[in-house]
């Protein structure tokens, strides 16, 4: 032991007791000390709290209540035998006198799984590498570059291999040749089931030992920002699992969860709710968001199942929720972590990312807390995948019956800022491959899919993407095994990788494509009503209207010959993506390398127009010249 001094202070104390402690991770868990290292715990129900570890041969080593000016919950003790790299529990005495043996939820480093114990981290100072990328990484947040996202699941990755180096190297290489602007990583933090792919959460502050040491982590980040590619993680709020080592029932009581089980479970997942309502809870996870930020430069969270924390009753029938304190079904403690969490962050990390995956209409998620909204730089656009997968599954020549299912989404593009995402949920637990969901032959599968690309990337929203999605599998993902990398050696799965390169080079040349994406006067339909042919044309229209991308789209596997369009100026239009090229295992149909445009006959509300050879199941991008 020694002198209280040296445990914790009282400004500490009254931080984190009225939930305000933003570097909570100085404050509870492992710290290195002058002796040895400080070991803090919150357990306030607890009528005793001890450490044991490898350094006392997991004898109990008691803990010192904390309590200055009143209780505070917190046990502390300096062990001056422990040191980095031993493991760790704290066995706590409940006020029923039972004793539970349970990991800090503050650790910041853990046994690979399925072993359960906390790890003594190192306390040595990363040296990072990345301050060029650092200083201008908010571009993105500011539109003034584009965002792309690569969507992956570092466990499938490749099975052979399971280090953050490893990964580095490769992830990082791929996405580079692939020309994606971030990576964004389903959970790293610690998990004790890998099928939950990272979405129930027991170590909060550690990255997953399953690849390595926490700072193998950061050099996979700074690795990352070497190759001018950012590193978004996915965050999950909403729930934790029920392993009994871990967060649940913590002091012997309901600690982080919520006591009340139509608050504190969920009925969807088998899960603890988090008590959001708490000051030390709220303290938790707000200072988590900070940790990832801080100590990792983290580019963004992206922010798992917010609908979920939204609702009172969600996935919940009738009599298995209660009403918040105006009788309504807000989850009101949930909105104001999510609004404080989005508030913090923008004040310390004004650069950074933060992305809601929200299923339902509620509104002003990108808006800011101040005018009402949840403070969100960025929210999935869960209809748009949904509605634009549902009107490929149909049969071509059933497609005009669905035509408003690729133009609904443009009633409501600008509410939100948007990433739309064709993401891992899709593609998993008898969903079928994207490929698979095309309808049509095979062909037509795969031009589909290579139509599908570009229609994506062409709206206003930014492009995500699950890793393999441009192998164009036949099968959906399996987290059991690794990406069937063996299809890049077929033509027409390569003709999809091949051209998703290509559409993100592109993509960087003309910036219409993406710099207006918030403004709806960056976007402007040609023809959203030629439903019986299953054709689609809209503009895209850069700053200052000094330039323009016309976009065609032919979702039938019959070629338009001489299909008019309306273009804004005469002149020579470049054609900067045809997916039927023979190059992406198109047909090859009459593609050419630039129409001409006239003003002989006025088309489509535009004074000129061009006749285009648009090739079946493609789209095709005219780039414009400069207006005249």
């Amino acid at each position: 032991m020694t002198s209280r001094d040296q445990l914790v202070g009282e400004l500490d104390l009254h931080l984190f007791a009225e939930g305000t402690h933003r570097r909570l991770w100085e404050l509870l868990g492992p710290q290195g000390a002058v002796s040895g290292v400080r070991f803090s715990v919150w357990a306030p129900n607890a009528s005793a709290v001890a450490i044991v570890g490898d350094w006392n041969d997991w004898q109990p080593e008691a803990l010192e209540r904390v309590d200055v000016k009143g209780p505070t919950g917190i046990w502390s003790v300096v062990s001056n035998r422990a040191g980095s790299g031993d493991c760790y529990k704290f066995e706590i005495t409940t006020s029923e006198g039972r004793t539970i043996r349970k990991a800090d939820p503050m650790a910041r480093r853990t046994e690979r799984p399925p072993s359960d114990a906390s790890v003594v981290p190192a306390f040595d100072e990363f040296e990072w590498s990345d301050d060029e990328w650092m200083d201008g990484r908010g571009s993105t947040i500011r539109g003034t570059t584009p965002l792309r996202v690569y969507e992956v699941h570092l466990g499938s990755w490749r099975r052979t291999v399971d280090d953050w180096d490893a990964l580095a190297e490769q992830v990082g290489e791929h996405v580079e040749r692939l020309g994606f602007t971030h990576v964004e990583l389903l959970p790293v933090a610690e998990h004790p089931f890998g099928g939950s792919w990272g979405y129930q959460v027991s170590g909060y502050y550690a990255p997953t030992a399953r690849f390595g040491e926490p700072d193998g982590c950061r050099r996979f980040v700074d690795s990352l920002h070497g190759r001018g590619i950012g590193v978004i993680l996915d965050w999950v709020p909403a729930h934790f699992p029920k392993d009994d080592w871990s967060l649940g029932r913590f002091d012997g009581t309901p600690l982080y969860e919520h006591p009340d089980p139509q608050r504190g479970e969920h009925p969807d997942w088998g899960t603890y709710v988090f008590d959001f309502g708490r000051n030390e809870v709220r303290n938790f996870l707000v200072a988590n968001a900070l940790y990832w930020l801080d100590e990792f430069h983290i580019d963004g969270l992206r922010v798992d199942a917010v609908a979920s924390m939204l609702y009172l009753d969600y996935s919940r029938g009738p009599g298995q929720w209660t009403t918040n304190e105006h009788g309504g079904r807000e989850h009101l403690e949930a909105i104001r972590l999510l609004q404080e969490t989005n508030t913090v962050v923008g004040e310390e990390f004004p650069d950074v990312l933060m992305i809601a995956e929200e299923s339902t209409a509620w509104p002003k998620v990108t808006r800011p807390v101040s005018e009402g909204g949840l403070g969100f730089s960025h929210k999935w656009n869960l209809g748009w995948m949904h509605d634009t997968l549902g009107y490929l599954e149909h049969d071509p020549v059933h497609r005009r019956h669905h035509h408003h299912e690729l133009t609904f989404a443009q009633i409501y593009a600008y509410n939100e800022r948007f990433v739309l995402p064709l993401s891992h949920d899709e593609v998993v637990h008898g969903k079928g491959s994207l490929l698979a969901k095309i309808g049509g032959d095979d062909w037509q599968k795969f031009a589909g899919l290579r139509a599908l690309l570009a229609w994506q990337w062409s709206l206003p929203g930014a492009p995500l993407l699950f890793m393999g999605g441009e192998l164009a599998p036949w099968q959906e993902w399996n987290d059991a095994s690794e990406l069937p990398w063996h299809l890049l050696d077929h033509p027409s799965h390569r003709g999809v990788h091949d051209l998703i390169v290509e559409i993100n080079r592109r993509s960087d040349s003309f910036p219409a494509l993406w710099r207006r994406d918030t403004d709806p006067a960056g976007f402007q339909w040609l023809d959203a009503e030629d439903s019986e042919h299953s054709m689609f044309s809209f503009l895209r229209w850069d700053d200052h209207g000094a330039a323009a991308m016309a976009c065609v789209a032919n979702f039938t596997p019959v070629p338009r010959p001489g299909y008019r369009v309306g273009l804004p100026w005469n002149g020579e239009w470049d054609v900067a993506i045809d997916t039927d090229a023979a190059v992406w295992w198109g047909s090859g149909y009459r593609s050419l390398d630039r129409i001409v445009a006239t003003s002989d006959e006025p088309w489509q509300g535009q004074p000129s127009s061009a006749l285009l050879d648009i090739g079946p199941m493609s789209m095709v991008w005219l780039a414009s010249p400069l207006r005249p």
